[in-house]
């Protein structure tokens, strides 16, 4: 249960968006500009935003870095969640998680079927955390990454959002490696 007891003040992040293209420019890139779009207007700051290529392995080690890049709370990837064979962001971020946050596949899948009905089932939006950083893969449409934000990350990575939010539990994110 959330210590929230009364109001508090709203905690900026630095927040890092990631396309995964083979065929995106930035000039292109409508998703990841929803993303940095949304997330500047809630208040937290666009810390890195890149495109990288359907590469498992490409995907995986710039997710890591971002993840030990201390200035970087939360990586919001875009693209490549689907089930082509060129798909390969959500096993990349599983390559990378040391904890997967389970629940958010399913929100995004329920939030899904509202709008898309049964198509939802082909969406493989994902969630977990590495090396006490957020890391969150959304589909490739803009209207993917609206629905994920809008009725999700939003709210979560609010810290005066109650009764929890991920922003209140970050600092114990990393207590298992702290010396006992």
């Amino acid at each position: 249960m959330s210590k929230i007891s009364g109001p508090r003040d709203f905690i900026p992040l630095n927040i890092a968006v990631l396309t995964v293209s083979d065929s995106r420019e930035l000039a292109d890139d409508r998703s990841g500009k929803v993303l940095a779009d949304r997330l500047t207007a809630a208040g937290h700051k666009l810390a890195e935003r890149q495109i990288i290529r359907d590469e498992r392995a490409e995907i995986a080690d710039l997710l890591r870095a971002w993840s030990l890049d201390p200035a970087i709370d939360v990586i919001i990837s875009t693209g490549g969640t689907g089930l082509t064979g060129r798909d390969v962001t959500v096993e990349a971020h599983r390559d990378v998680y040391e904890k997967e946050i389970d629940a958010f596949s399913t929100m995004f899948t329920m939030i899904s079927m509202k709008k898309i009905g049964t198509s939802a089932v082909q969406s493989r939006a994902c969630g977990g955390v590495a090396n006490g950083t957020y890391i969150f893969a959304l589909p490739g449409s803009p209207g993917a990454c609206k629905d994920g934000w809008d009725d999700i990350l939003a709210a979560q990575l609010d810290y005066t959002h109650p009764p929890c939010n991920f922003v209140e539990i970050m600092p114990r994110l990393e207590e298992h490696k702290r010396r006992k």
